[in-house]
């Protein structure tokens, strides 16, 4: 019998293959393109079309330009964000960046244009008073700035100013305005690229990731929420692709799966929101179908001897991230929600005979919290 590999495409229920998504690119993907163009032209005063990018992961993809502007003093360059098949606010958005010469030891300098949010609460991986312009974005512009001024031998000292024209009203079909981020849109992206967003084809593709385990007698599989708590995971158990299982949102579709089909050992990787929600009971992770419950967040950390102040100030935060930060030195919060979030993932497996292990990382991919005995 020959092997399965993962490329295999996912099967639909009628054991015909699944169409397969396109996928597109994120706005930080854009964004990043738009500025290598714009800085290409203000330096040679010439703008490459298609520009092209390297990803977080190694992959170079080619941007046609939308929109090109060029003066003495600034370049500015667009592209038309395509999502692919993912039903994403932002498909069709242009993304623009326009940059400048800064003052000598400036740095260079990130700066939000017509359409780009402005961060106004705590809890989110930017700043009060910085543009929406999320950390993977940044540096992955910083990256093309610097090499393109090393290979001009000038000092990076550069401002680049991103745009997105209509992006305030694009802002209030997403979570935004709920957040504290006014004016506009978010800056995203971690690895560059917008995976289509199918229930039916991403299930069907981890059925296929746990089919692929079983095939190749792979006893130890690792679902995560996401790239960050994905890569932190594998390295600390030094895991094959193989073992690697595209859980992302579904929870619930992975473990229903291994319910019946199981591995011996599963350990779920995420971070600290997306384990809350599955804590709470909540299979189904994505942020447009699931909720942080702040009040129940608030009564568990009582229950851990948090001083009520502080517990009654966690029902008026603005994210989960907030709060682990108001009080992970208090409590052992994070050790609290992945015992609560191994309970549901148990639950959900019934008796099926798999060891499950629950692992907790921040947004840098450092550990917080790890619970439960695997048979490794």
């Amino acid at each position: 019998m020959s092997k399965v590999t993962r490329s295999e495409k996912p099967k639909s229920d009628n054991g015909k293959e699944a169409t397969v998504l396109r996928r597109g690119w994120t706005t930080g993907a854009c964004a990043t393109a738009a500025t290598k163009a714009a800085l290409t032209a203000l330096l040679t005063q010439e703008f490459p079309d298609p520009v092209t990018i390297t990803l977080p992961k190694g992959e170079r993809p080619a941007f046609a330009l939308a929109k090109e502007d060029l003066s003495d003093t600034y370049a500015s360059a667009a592209i038309i964000k395509d999502a692919g098949d993912d039903p994403d606010v932002t498909h069709g958005a242009m993304i623009v960046s326009t940059v400048r010469f800064g003052k000598k030891g400036t740095g260079i300098c990130f700066n939000g244009g017509e359409g780009v949010g402005l961060v106004t609460k705590a809890g989110l991986p930017i700043g009060i008073d910085e543009p929406a312009i999320n950390p993977v974005p940044r540096s992955m512009m910083s990256a093309e700035v610097l090499a393109l001024c090393k290979e001009h031998k000038i000092e990076p000292d550069i401002e680049v100013t991103i745009s997105v024209p209509g992006g305030e009203k694009i802002a209030e079909r997403t979570w935004n305005p709920r957040l504290g981020i006014i004016g506009g849109i978010s800056i995203l992206g971690t690895t560059g690229v917008v995976h289509p967003f199918s229930c039916s084809a991403w299930i069907h593709s981890i059925m296929r990731g746990i089919d692929v385990c079983r095939a190749n007698d792979i006893s130890h599989a690792l679902g995560a929420t996401g790239s960050t708590s994905e890569d932190a995971a594998r390295k600390f158990y030094d895991l094959p692709d193989e073992a690697l299982l595209d859980m992302g949102d579904f929870a619930g579709g992975l473990l229903k799966y291994l319910r019946d089909n199981p591995i011996k050992n599963l350990t779920l990787a995420g971070g600290f929101a997306k384990f809350t929600k599955l804590a709470q009971g909540s299979l189904d992770l994505h942020s447009g179908r699931s909720q942080v419950d702040l009040d129940w967040l608030s009564d568990e950390a009582e229950k851990l001897e948090l001083d009520k102040e502080t517990a009654d100030a966690i029902r008026s935060a603005n994210t989960a991230m907030e709060v682990l930060e108001m009080i992970k030195d208090k409590i052992p919060i994070a050790e609290h929600i992945a015992s609560m979030a191994r309970a549901t993932a148990l639950k959900t497996l019934h008796d099926s005979p798999v060891n499950v292990e629950v692992m907790i990382f921040d947004r840098k991919g450092e550990l917080l919290a790890r619970v439960g005995t695997l048979e490794l």
